[in-house]
């Protein structure tokens, strides 16, 4: 298990995971009893947030440990769908505030820049082929009648 076997786009994935971690202890809003953070207002917004940070560790963890591409794909495939939806999620927790909750704080941003670059690291993930990484296949001819 290697980091240099990680491209931009897990790299990008995986700092994206340290954000969405880090807003998860951080205060979200102000409310009337004081800070409230992401598990004080938990709701459906913040499973899609969760599910979309474990897609993201399931990207970098295959790529990390892969034998062969059908997975670390299969898993970048799915982190685009669900980092979108994490992405929307996340959007949403901006725009619409708890009704108990005031202002907004730190946390929501730092979500929000998190499941971005969730996105669009697992969409780079999509794009590069690492075609460097595995020996071109060598079949043998067939013999002519």
């Amino acid at each position: 298990m290697s980091l240099k076997r990680l491209r931009a786009g897990e790299l990008l994935a995986l700092a994206g995971v340290i954000s969405l971690t880090v807003s998860l202890f951080e205060p979200w809003y102000d409310g009337l009893i004081g800070k409230l953070d992401l598990w004080d207002t938990f709701g459906p917004g913040a499973v899609l947030l969760l599910v979309a940070l474990l897609a993201a560790l399931t990207m970098v963890a295959s790529a990390l440990t892969e034998r062969n591409p059908g997975l670390p794909v299969s898993s970048a495939v799915w982190c685009v769908l669900v980092g979108l939806i994490g992405l929307v999620a996340a959007v949403v927790r901006i725009l619409d505030t708890p009704e108990h909750a005031g202002s907004l704080k730190i946390g929501p941003w730092l979500a929000l820049a998190g499941t971005i670059a969730i996105f669009v690291g697992a969409w780079e993930v999509l794009r590069d082929e690492r075609q460097g990484l595995y020996q071109p296949a060598q079949p043998e001819p067939r013999p002519r009648p």
